[in-house]
């Protein structure tokens, strides 16, 4: 089945055919072939990305395009050829189309703990010294994941988004003073979670209410760069572009790049 998802794309005059990426890719998608890079086969690309940073040219780019859906019998077959492990864990097909129509499984519903709130950052106040944070709270909403926040939530309106990638609140220490102070946080897994879901709810949030701003953050490894490229459908689709900027975090939680998006 072709479906329009994301997809590794090679640049021949850019590579040079050291092989860096062939091991790094644990699908196996990837083959030195006549002294390039090459795709063996689209089914067995995933598209997250795990190969670029072992480019050293640059050479690898993901691309949105239409491709065969992913094929994760047929990669564990493709593995198993080689004499190679298969992956514990391998994305579903349905997971990785950014073109399926709505009307799929939705989140279940009916839990208090997703009431829509808003907050009064608590900063310090009744934590006990000894449990107390350097610094306080800066949270002003309730709830934060991506895909439990109706798009007509009041403290949407004219906000300053914080599109945040789930691992980064773990590695950025100061991700409260730093970030969220002052913003609004939606938070979920570019790699794990439904991205169609989160382009679709993206939209409507884009759509229905005038943001100031919306700032991306992402983890350095690639398959979190994915963020972005959902918040860029999402753009398309809303037909209004927010001024966006990209921060991307280091495993360590240092600032590795903060560039503006123009979608």
């Amino acid at each position: 089945m072709m479906a329009l998802r994301k997809m590794i794309t090679i640049d021949e005059d850019l590579c040079n055919g050291c092989g860096e990426c062939v091991p790094s890719c644990e699908e196996g998608a990837l083959a030195i072939v006549d002294g390039k890079a090459k795709l063996v086969k689209e089914i067995y690309c995933d598209g997250l990305g795990a190969c670029l940073g072992d480019c050293p040219t640059g050479a690898l780019k993901v691309e949105v395009r239409d491709a065969e859906d992913f094929d994760p019998e047929a990669v564990a077959e493709h593995l198993k050829s080689q004499g190679r492990a298969v992956p514990d864990h391998m994305p579903s097909p349905e997971s990785l189309r950014l073109d399926k129509p709505a009307g799929g499984p939705k989140p279940m519903g009916g839990c208090p703990g997703s009431a829509v709130q808003s907050l009064s950052p608590c900063g310090q106040a009744n934590i006990p010294a000894a449990q107390a944070p350097a610094a306080g709270s800066a949270l002003s909403h309730w709830p934060v994941q991506l895909r439990l926040v109706p798009p007509a939530a009041p403290f949407l309106k004219e906000a300053d988004l914080l599109l945040t990638a789930d691992c980064v609140p773990v590695a950025c220490p100061d991700y409260h003073s730093k970030f969220l102070a002052g913003r609004v946080v939606l938070m979920g897994c570019p790699k794990f979670d439904n991205q169609m879901e989160y382009v679709e709810k993206l939209a409507a949030i884009i759509g229905e209410n005038d943001l100031k701003s919306i700032t991306v953050l992402e983890m350095e490894v690639p398959c979190c760069s994915s963020m972005s490229t959902i918040l860029g459908e999402a753009v398309k689709r809303a037909g209004k572009a927010p001024s966006t900027t990209r921060v991307t975090i280091s495993r360590t939680g240092g600032v590795l790049e903060m560039v503006p998006l123009n979608f």
